[in-house]
This record gives C-alpha cells, sequence and structure tokens, in this order.
C-alpha cells in the first residue's frame, strides 16, 4: 500500500496543506506518524474521503493532464487573456461568482454554465477566500473544453462580499484560475501567491487598476522571482 506524505495529500484532497494540518490537529484525518513526519496510508485515506464526501485523486490515479506539458505560462499573460472585471454587485459569494462567470464572454454559454457549477462546487469543499480580501476561485479540475492556454479574470466587486475565508475578511478581488492542466494551474497558483505575500500589491489591488497597470505591476513581480530562481 502507498504511503502520502501530507502535501501530496493536500493535493489529492484539493485543499490547502494548512487545511490538512488543522484536520490532523483536530484528529479528523486518518495519519501515522514517522518521527515528526506525518504519513498517510492511500487506502485509509481513500475510505476516509469517501466518508466525508471529499474527492480523493492520488498520484497514480489517471491525471487529465498526462502527456507532453506546455511550456510554462507568465501569470501576466495569463491575466492579459482573462481580462479584468469591475463594479460586479452581488450579496453572496454564490452571486459574486455567478456574475463574474456572466462576464467571461470568451467562453460559450454553455461552458460558462459548467464553470459557475464547477466553481461553486469547490467552494463547498473549502473556501477559496486566501485572506487580505482576495479569492482565488478555480474548479477541482482542468475545464473540459477549456482555453488551450491558462487564463485569469480578475473580478473586482463593487462591494466586499463574506467567503468564509481564512482570516475572515470579506473578499473585494476575484482571480478566477482556468488552466488547461494540472501542472500549469499549480505553476500559476504559485506565483499569484508570490504576489499576493506583498502589502503594498493588496494595497495596490484595492485602488480598482486598469489592465495594462496590473500587467505592469505583476510583471515585474515575475521578474524579481525569475531572477531570485536563477541564483
Amino acid at each position: 500500500m502507498m504511503k502520502l506524505e501530507l502535501d501530496v495529500v493536500a493535493r489529492s484532497l484539493d485543499v490547502s496543506s494548512s487545511t490538512v494540518q488543522r484536520w490532523i490537529r483536530q484528529g479528523r484525518i486518518p495519519i501515522r506518524r514517522d518521527g515528526e513526519i506525518c504519513r498517510f496510508d492511500q487506502t485509509a485515506m481513500d475510505r476516509w474521503a469517501q466518508s466525508h464526501r471529499l474527492r480523493f485523486s492520488p498520484p497514480e490515479a489517471p491525471a487529465v493532464d498526462q502527456g507532453v506539458d506546455a511550456a510554462p505560462e507568465t501569470l501576466a499573460a495569463a491575466m492579459a487573456a482573462g481580462g479584468v472585471f469591475y463594479g460586479c454587485e452581488a450579496e453572496t459569494a454564490t452571486d459574486a461568482l455567478a456574475q463574474a462567470v456572466d462576464r467571461m464572454t470568451f467562453l460559450p454559454e454553455a461552458r460558462r454554465r459548467t464553470l459557475c457549477e464547477k466553481l461553486l462546487e469547490r467552494e463547498t469543499l473549502a473556501s477559496t477566500g486566501v485572506g487580505k480580501g482576495v479569492a482565488i476561485p478555480h474548479p477541482r479540475q482542468p475545464l473540459a473544453g477549456c482555453p488551450e492556454s491558462p487564463v485569469i479574470a480578475t473580478c473586482f466587486l463593487k462591494k466586499p462580499v463574506d467567503f468564509k475565508a481564512v482570516d475572515d475578511r470579506p473578499v473585494f478581488v476575484m482571480f478566477i484560475l482556468l488552466s488547461p492542466t494540472v501542472k500549469q494551474h499549480l505553476h500559476l497558483l504559485s506565483r499569484l501567491s508570490y504576489c499576493l505575500r506583498d502589502a503594498a500589491f493588496i494595497d495596490f489591488l484595492k485602488t480598482g487598476p486598469d489592465l495594462p497597470s496590473l500587467l505592469e505591476k505583476v510583471s515585474g513581480f515575475e521578474t524579481r522571482l525569475e531572477s531570485a530562481d536563477s541564483r
């Protein structure tokens, strides 16, 4: 039976590592300890996920994105493709997602309906509100017929909405992330998270910047990140 480590389990459940760590502290998830390392039995995890009505996609499961990997996409390029939407008016997270998806006219209407369903399904598992007034909604798996290249639609809400975020702050901006492969999703999520760790960037987002200004700012972050990675 295959043993899984914490970060693999988190990816397999499509939740954050911190969520898995919290479940461990609460005694809610089956684990075996190897010193300070937590290991998970795949069979036990599969049964646990089924009993909690969660999807569990372990590493050996058939992957949606098997085959030749596409070249890594830049965050700025994905944002340029997705565009920026302003003044999304909503009272709830459900309404906010519906309003935003309705504006994503680069997708056919039927595909938008499916996307909205998948985003709401993902939101019921765990909030995509990552804190600081930001949410990163995304489907659990790449959407069938997804654009060939990743897109991130940036949506500024008319007034902040409760997403039950990790820090309980209402969300004022959503980055709806669509990727044709899981690998590209994780790549862009990592880059976006890097930007969001900067307090000045959060303040910048609160001004509701136009697309050129947003892309310029994000490109600057990516340049610094690539420079650091090359050292």
